[in-house]
């Protein structure tokens, strides 16, 4: 039985390891030098100059490419820039799903979605204009058809989608969650509907992203403290997430947050081609650099993407390393390098510190990988 050593690996706490995986299966993982790979083994010794997490996991994706300018290809956002799992975040509503759903099937990386409670999707970018495109039954069969793929209801609550229809598609949301048991993440920006007429609807276990906006109608008052909405939805238990995305993160809030005490509880990318290719986000490895940058530590930045998004995915195997679970790792150094960081509001920060990934061991396959970082 051939096996697949990998030596010498660094964890975010800064202790070595060795990892074994033996037909997809992660078979050990021991203190570093303990493994010594047999003849008939494969493998590298990393010299302690390249770090292992569990998969990276990106909560908030467009991975449906039919969706032109809100698409990309499953693997092009996942393990080419070491993303084990992505969580498409409501590219598609009931009428579509299924090929979303079937795509992922077909990809090396872990595809989870939310759907949209739009039956249309992001065929239009109003898709919460009229009431008539939400079916809350036909969005409770089409989650009940694929349990294993949908985590939840995504609904984009600002002006440019929901338009006349105001506050009312966050209801229907909020009553087809109920009723099914799964949550919501919830898009943010600009007004109307006002922001603490949206907090105040979300549960424990909702998502908000786009968190760190930095337009108007967002979580921070002028003075850059927390509005008391944002700090009651948190007592509730609601969840912050960054959704970067080519409008929605700004360095200035994300400073104000951070003299204020608030921090998100998952990093994601609101990734697709254009913010790819072009900017403003490039990759998860990018949005991370930019947290590292904030003052984040290591072990905050990878656990956002790790350890608290598999809690969050009800999958808390996804965020561990362990013996006998399928082999689910990426590898990634951290480099002493200058960067420029560009939020979505074209402020620039420059970093002398940056992630960059380096493949991911999905099952019995390592996938390299090679982003801008």
């Amino acid at each position: 039985m051939q096996k697949l050593v990998l030596r010498n690996l660094r964890l975010t706490d800064g202790s070595l390891v060795d990892i074994a995986v033996s037909d997809g299966i992660v078979a050990d993982v021991a203190p570093a030098g303990t493994l010594l790979p047999a003849d008939s083994d494969t493998g590298t010794d990393y010299e302690g100059k390249t770090y292992v997490s569990s998969g990276w996991i990106d909560l908030h994706v467009h991975a449906f490419p039919e969706f032109d300018p809100y698409g990309d290809d499953i693997d092009e956002i996942g393990v080419n820039q070491g993303v084990a799992a992505i969580v498409d975040a409501g590219s598609c509503g009931a009428d579509r799903i299924g090929e979303l759903i079937a795509s992922g099937e077909r990809a090396a990386t872990r595809l989870f979605a939310f759907l949209n409670v739009s039956r249309i999707g992001l065929s239009r970018i109003d898709e919460l204009s009229r009431l008539e495109w939400i079916d809350p039954a036909l969005a409770a069969r089409a989650a009940s058809e694929y349990p294993d793929s949908i985590v939840g209801f995504k609904a984009r609550i600002s002006r440019s989608v929901v338009g006349d229809s105001g506050l009312e598609p966050l209801w229907m949301a909020r009553k087809l969650s109920d009723e099914t048991g799964l949550p919501l993440m919830v898009h943010i920006g600009s007004g109307p509907p006002d922001i603490r007429e949206i907090m105040a609807l979300l549960s424990a276990g909702d998502v908000v992203t786009h968190c760190f906006h930095g337009k108007k109608n967002g979580l921070f008052d002028d003075s850059g403290q927390p509005i008391q909405a944002l700090k009651d939805a948190l007592a509730r238990g609601v969840r912050l997430d960054i959704g970067h995305g080519t409008a929605s993160f700004s360095f200035r809030t994300a400073e104000a947050a951070g003299r204020a005490g608030i921090r998100p509880h998952t990093i994601s990318t609101d990734i697709y081609r254009g913010n790819r290719l072009n900017g403003p986000v490039y990759s998860l490895a990018n949005v991370l650099t930019k947290f590292l940058h904030l003052g984040y530590s290591l072990e905050e930045v990878i656990a956002s993407v790790t350890v608290r998004a598999a809690s969050w995915l009800g999958k808390p195997e996804l965020g561990q390393i362990r013996v006998g679970d399928p082999a689910n790792l990426t590898l990634f150094s951290v480099e002493d390098k200058p960067a420029t960081l560009i939020d979505s509001e074209g402020e620039e920060r420059i970093a002398h510190t940056i992630i960059e990934p380096k493949g991911v061991v999905a099952g019995d396959k390592f996938i390299k990988c090679e982003v801008r970082a």
